[in-house]
């Protein structure tokens, strides 16, 4: 004989329904947030990508250029691309105002060099188009002084210097490999520009992707110290950090393949992660 629910069975039945349903959905955003953190904050970062004049290999810097930008497009962001023969001073200046990223690939003019003494007008900074539309050779460098004087990126920012020489220590092409103290000095001086200028952490990656960083910032809660070493190309064997003596309470960390070849590193905020970020 079927057995009749009373009202009050009913509604009690009904209220659970209503429970579990609730439940459910917390449920499925929880894990829909653990699986994919970053649509929502990350959508609407802006991303400025700098290509200098480097002659005959400016192509190649721009075709790597290109790539970062779709990357970070894929991601939601608003990306600004500043390519030579196009790329003076007055234009990435205009442009790297609030960047959450700002990526340059192009030469490098770091300290120590052979070339003078250190001053901050010209060194640890961009190399840029001297004058607009005439060409891949007429290079004009803009040092740390322009850098951290005219340029206010967003908070927790973050710099990507790629295929630079001195930035993550390294030599020019041909010349000797640095010393340890000399490359330790080449990315301190390197970051200390973009460091007053509001950003967190100044990544330098000389010969290698430097895409991942780009994925990680969107993707992950890592920090930047666990983005650096997430990397592809990492290598770990001969990994050391240093503090800053040019921009206090900085930290870095470099990741040289093998002794003297210096071509990774990471100065700034290590602890902040990506969750923090994408906040800003």
């Amino acid at each position: 004989m079927p057995v009749t629910e009373t009202g009050a069975q009913r509604a009690r039945i009904r209220h659970f329904r209503v429970i579990g349903m609730v439940l459910f959905a917390l449920a499925f955003a929880v894990g829909h947030l653990a699986v994919d953190p970053a649509p929502t904050l990350a959508a609407g970062k802006k991303v400025v990508i700098v290509v200098g004049p480097t002659g005959s290999q400016t192509a190649s810097f721009i075709r790597d250029a290109k790539r970062y930008a779709s990357v970070a497009r894929k991601y939601g962001a608003y990306v600004k691309e500043i390519y030579s023969p196009y790329a003076t001073w007055s234009k990435v200046k205009y442009h790297a105002q609030k960047a959450n990223i700002l990526i340059y690939l192009g030469h490098g003019n770091g300290w120590p060099s052979p070339y003078g003494s250190f001053q901050r007008y010209t060194k640890d900074g961009f190399g840029l188009n001297a004058t607009s539309g005439n060409g891949h050779n007429n290079v004009k460098y803009w040092g740390e002084y322009y850098i951290d004087r005219y340029i206010q990126m967003a908070p927790n920012s973050v710099v990507i210097l790629a295929r630079l020489c001195y930035a993550s220590g390294n030599s020019e092409w041909g010349a000797a490999n640095p010393t340890k103290s000399t490359a330790i000095k080449r990315v301190d001086n390197f970051g200390a520009g973009f460091l007053r200028a509001g950003a967190k952490a100044v990544f330098a990656e000389g010969i290698t992707d430097a895409s991942y960083i780009i994925k990680n910032l969107f993707t992950t809660n890592r920090t930047m110290k666990q983005i650096f070493y997430a990397s592809p190309e990492r290598t770990m064997k001969y990994r050391f950090g240093f503090t800053s003596s040019r921009t206090s309470g900085m930290w870095a960390v470099m990741d040289p393949y093998r002794p003297s070849r210096y071509y990774r590193s990471v100065i700034g905020k290590l602890s902040l992660t990506a969750g923090a970020w994408r906040k800003y």
